[in-house]
């Protein structure tokens, strides 16, 4: 079992990415092979400043180690040192008709209103990540709800390749349902994703927040009046409580119904220090650590330096074959 799972290398990690991502990536290492990447070759589809870019994949990349992804268990990369990502896209883009990607609704979303305006890199980002899979014979791809639709292409792609080549190029990817990732929305709007892009810092719990303040901005997150009930059909209309539990419960490592057990009939003033508490102690570790590897960038350049190596070494023999799938001489 191989599994290859890439992440934005965005600034100000927050307790989202945390719960909803990095946490299952440090579980995934326990079940096979593991590839990680910084998507740095995606982010720059939209505007980035360059400086910035750099410095959010070193950041990420100590996130990442902070939060447990072991550099000796699993293979941490990002894109742009690995050329066989940038290769194998343009291979697969001249083999993808472009009435798939118009099917694609993510770049709906992500244009708006200025479709004429956006890259033609956001447009075809889509085959980028299929050729991020399919270049390393990836069994396995975890996959949320938005991303069944990219899973999905990519497999389209890989057995279009391999048909119209008459060769078995590609391995076709299977998604991977682990346990799945929490969701976790706004402090101030339970109906609202948590996200560095809120003006209100106090939404989020950023994964540098020292411990005073992630305990101040639970007490001061959104909630209802109304008691825990003992079962989760009476949270379905009560979007700021039903969150809270899911970060306890995602958190904690137990099913939200186990957190309603022990709360059921407690209000709020008895909930939201024993959450703080919690995250405290769960966060407190991984951001002393997050500190001390930030400051380390050339222990974070040999982490990306071994594990491009290790990603080149395993994705060269499949973009060999695809060249020569195509008639492609090469050296």
């Amino acid at each position: 079992m191989r599994t290859v799972s890439g992440i934005q290398p965005t600034g100000n990690l927050h307790l989202g990415n945390y719960l909803g991502a990095i946490k299952n990536w440090v579980k995934m290492q326990d079940e096979g092979e593991c590839l990680f990447f910084l998507a740095d070759l995606h982010a720059i589809t939209v505007h980035n400043d360059p400086a910035e870019l750099a410095a959010n994949c070193r950041e990420m990349v100590a996130a990442l180690v902070a939060a447990g992804v072991d550099p000796d268990r699993s293979i941490l990369f990002n894109q742009a040192r690995v050329p066989a990502h940038a290769e194998l896209a343009w291979l697969l883009i001249c083999n993808t008709p472009m009435g798939w990607l118009d099917r694609m609704t993510q770049f709906k979303e992500k244009s708006g209103k200025h479709k004429q305006r956006a890259s033609l890199g956001l447009y075809g980002y889509p085959v980028l990540q299929a050729a991020d899979v399919l270049a390393y014979q990836t069994t396995h791809v975890p996959v949320g709800e938005d991303q069944k639709q990219h899973l999905e292409l990519a497999r389209d792609i890989a057995s279009k390749f391999n048909s119209d080549t008459g060769t078995e190029t590609f391995v076709l990817p299977e998604p991977f349902i682990g346990k799945t990732a929490a969701r976790i929305m706004s402090l101030r709007d339970g109906n609202a994703k948590m996200s560095k892009s809120d003006p209100s810092d106090l939404s989020r719990i950023n994964m540098s927040d020292d411990d005073e303040t992630i305990a101040r901005k639970f007490k001061k997150a959104k909630t209802d009046p109304e008691p825990l009930p003992d079962n989760l059909a009476d949270l379905a209309d009560r979007p700021e409580a039903r969150n809270l539990v899911g970060i306890f419960a995602a958190l904690a490592d137990q099913p939200q119904e186990s957190v309603l057990a022990d709360y059921a009939g407690k209000g709020f003033g008895d909930f939201k220090p024993a959450l703080a508490d919690l995250a405290v102690s769960t966060l407190s570790p991984i951001r002393q650590r997050f500190e001390q590897l930030r400051q380390d960038g050339d222990a974070i350049d040999a982490i990306l330096s071994k594990g491009s190596e290790k990603a080149s070494a395993l994705a060269r023999p499949t973009v060999e074959a695809a060249y020569a799938a195509l008639g492609l001489l090469r050296d």
